[in-house]
């Protein structure tokens, strides 16, 4: 299906983050990182009218020598940004690596809130916070690096549990459920239980004593292992996971194979998206959308729709329910999207990359709705036909 869509230039400002805290107000985050390339780390707050039209609101420009904003999650009901920002060399010198960091946003303007401390940095360890995910009800915050992930509490941002450091695989992303938090690491989803009310009191408490040895550990109920995808491949890993919005019996995974080795050609890296049954942890449907790896995806607030962006620049917009592809942007960007997010209302979808760009999706209202109301046309006119033809069958033999 066709959809409008415009991309939008900022000059010297790779975007690598982004996330709605309105129906018409993102937050965009990027910039040059922690090399020396002149180019500046910021946080910018936008006006998103429609796909045409975005208005520059405020911008914020990070400490020198600090990295750039590399991923970021709205609260759901406050209006705040958390983000993950590594701190410049000499702040690490003096102390710990404030990498987790609440924005307030009001007055059409950016101002930090807090900050905490959950990943170290250093010569060795090239790391950053590359997951940021807020609890349904904004009482709790993921942020997690390559092997480490911290659960803290809103708005404090003290620990709510231990932190979690894997010995096996790395974490790409996390979704809660509104009992359970699931972290998709490359080897498997690990299934664990939010901690409740009371064990968040008391590790506020604890916390607040600096007794990090009282914090209770994060209880891990499920290991699910990586699914069967079709074809011919030599493994495959967890790029991104996504609770639906409104079911939680449903929950979707982003999977890249790894093709295998041959002495010919290269064989493609496709990408699936998996759709489970999270009472049986059961894949219930899987369909290929591409032959390249997808670096970012996102599911619509009001839950119809899945969004996933591709190391082949291709930007696409599927069916929830069925899996079927809806929408296809080739060329959507020059280099990978690194980001990908609904607004609020559903109603439009911002990607960004490293290319200095935003591309904004208009989403139509009968997106999806529309593809299954053709396919009912067509099954009815089917039996109709199939119908006639009995019938006519029928009155020739009499």
């Amino acid at each position: 299906m066709r959809t409008k869509h415009t991309t939008h230039s900022l000059p010297a400002f790779p975007v690598y983050s982004s996330a709605f805290i309105s129906e018409h107000e993102l937050v965009l985050g990027g910039g040059g990182g922690q090399s020396k390339t002149g180019i500046k780390n910021k946080l910018r707050l936008y006006r998103v009218a429609n796909d045409k039209n975005i208005e520059l609101l405020h911008e914020l420009e990070l400490e020198k020598g600090e990295d750039a904003p590399m991923s970021m999650a709205a609260h759901p009901s406050e209006r705040y940004i958390a983000c993950g920002v590594n701190s410049s060399e000499e702040a690490l010198k003096d102390g710990a690596n404030q990498n987790c960091r609440l924005f307030a946003v009001e007055d059409k303007g950016l101002a930090l809130s807090k900050t905490q401390s959950t990943l170290s940095v250093n010569e060795l360890e090239d790391d950053f916070q590359k997951v940021t995910v807020f609890s349904p009800s904004g009482n709790l915050l993921v942020a997690a690096g390559t092997k480490d992930l911290s659960l803290l509490q809103y708005p404090s941002l003290s620990p709510a549990v231990s932190p979690i450091h894997l010995d096996k695989g790395e974490i790409y992303d996390a979704s809660f459920s509104s009992n359970t938090l699931v972290v998709a690491t490359t080897i498997n989803l690990l299934v664990y239980a939010v901690p409740s009310s009371d064990t968040q009191a008391k590790s506020e408490k604890a916390a607040g004593k600096e007794k990090e040895s009282a914090l209770t550990a994060l209880e891990l109920l499920k290991t699910i292992e990586r699914p069967t995808l079709p074809g011919n491949n030599a493994g495959s890993s967890f790029r991104s996971v996504r609770y639906h919005p409104h079911d939680e019996k449903v929950l979707y995974t982003l999977v890249n194979s790894v093709p295998p080795r041959t002495r010919t050609k290269s064989s493609p890296r496709r990408a699936f998206v998996c759709k489970w049954d999270t009472e049986k942890w059961e894949v219930t449907k899987i369909r290929k959308v591409g032959d390249k790896g997808v670096t970012c995806f996102d599911i619509s607030p009001n839950g119809n729709l899945l969004a996933f962006g591709s190391s082949d620049y291709t930007v696409g917009i599927l069916d929830a329910k069925t899996l079927a592809p809806l929408v296809t942007i080739l060329k959507a960007h020059d280099f990978p999207p690194t980001t990908l997010r609904f607004n609020t209302t559903s109603n439009l979808l911002v990607s960004g990359s490293a290319d200095n760009t935003v591309r904004v999706v208009t989403v139509p209202e009968n997106l999806g709705a529309t593809s299954w109301t053709f396919w009912v046309i067509v099954i009815l006119t089917l039996l109709v036909l199939l119908f006639a033809f009995i019938a006519q069958q029928m009155h020739d033999g009499l």
